[in-house]
């Protein structure tokens, strides 16, 4: 599998990427099985997990993190990616009254030091802000995204769920680039490809990457809009095993954009077929299709 390299930086992430959010969500969270799924990643080049320090209401880290440990090989073979300042009202947190954000220096280093110390590592690939902060104050998160970079914590910063205003503003406080913007984009959450969000990131180089690309399982729903679009994505599918998930997967992959699929699933024969999405041929028409039968109206 391809990889593609983050604009301005020296980081490369694999054409899919595998989401570690359920991981804690799984009846075995064993080091063993946590290694059974690294390793079906790895076996597919896979090589970059999407981390978040509050997943698992804080605890995915931290059992990814053992498999590292266990064997120190395995985080040469891998990018490893996070995000922070999303404030949980969590058992481990008792003293917050509130779910807030929080993109000020201290939470943002002590956020990224957890990441450091659960996952056993010396260094981030990539860390992005994960949501807009209403109560951001741009300079101080901007310089303490460069002082990340420039101390070796973090090789690459970008962002997560912003707009095209949000990510500007705190670039113009940067000196180093935002190369990531995390978002939403699925065939049935389609509105980053028209609302000038998509756009915004190719004209500002900002490489794009897809959180829910199955539309947070609405897709294997008898929601109207999937059910308009599974018979279509289970036919692309076909020479892959008819599975849905792969031909969603395959429709962002398509776009001229390079966007990078944030895939996750705790089942490892699922895990083993994610890389067939690349085998999965879908030419402008076919594409639009998809979308047609997504939106239940013909494009104006």
């Amino acid at each position: 599998m391809h990889s593609i390299e983050l604009p301005d930086t020296q980081v490369s992430l694999s054409r899919l990427v595998y989401g570690v959010w359920r991981l804690a969500d799984d009846n075995d969270t064993s080091t063993d099985q946590v290694r059974r799924k690294i390793d079906r990643c790895l076996e597919q080049g896979i090589s970059s997990f999407d981390h978040a320090d509050i997943y698992g209401n804080y605890e995915c880290e931290r059992l990814f993190g053992q498999a590292l440990k266990a064997d120190a090989s395995l985080r040469d073979q891998m990018q490893l990616v996070s995000k922070c300042d999303i404030a949980l009202i969590s058992d481990k947190y008792p003293q917050r009254r509130v779910k807030h954000y929080d993109t000020s220096a201290a939470y943002i280093n002590q956020s990224v030091d957890n990441s450091l110390k659960h996952l056993h590592t010396d260094h981030l690939d990539l860390l992005l802000i994960h949501r807009p902060d209403p109560f951001m104050d741009a300079a101080e998160t901007g310089r303490t995204l460069d002082a990340l970079v420039k101390s070796g914590k973090v090789k690459a910063v970008g962002v997560s769920n912003f707009k095209p205003d949000q990510w500007r503003l705190l670039q113009s406080r940067m000196s180093h680039k935002l190369c990531v913007n995390q978002i939403e984009m699925s065939v049935l959450e389609q509105s980053a490809f028209i609302d000038g969000t998509l756009d915004a990131m190719q004209l500002d180089n900002v490489q794009a990457m897809a959180w829910s690309p199955l539309a947070g399982g609405r897709l294997f729903t008898d929601d109207a809009a999937a059910k308009r679009v599974k018979p279509l994505l289970q036919q692309l599918a076909e020479p892959v095993g008819g599975r849905l998930d792969l031909a969603a997967f395959a429709w962002l992959l398509a776009h001229p954009a390079k966007i990078l699929p944030v895939v996750g699933t705790n089942n490892l024969e699922r895990i083993s077929g994610l890389a067939d999405a690349l085998k999965i041929e879908m030419d402008r028409e076919t594409w639009f299709e998809v979308w047609t039968a997504a939106t239940g109206v013909e494009v104006p």
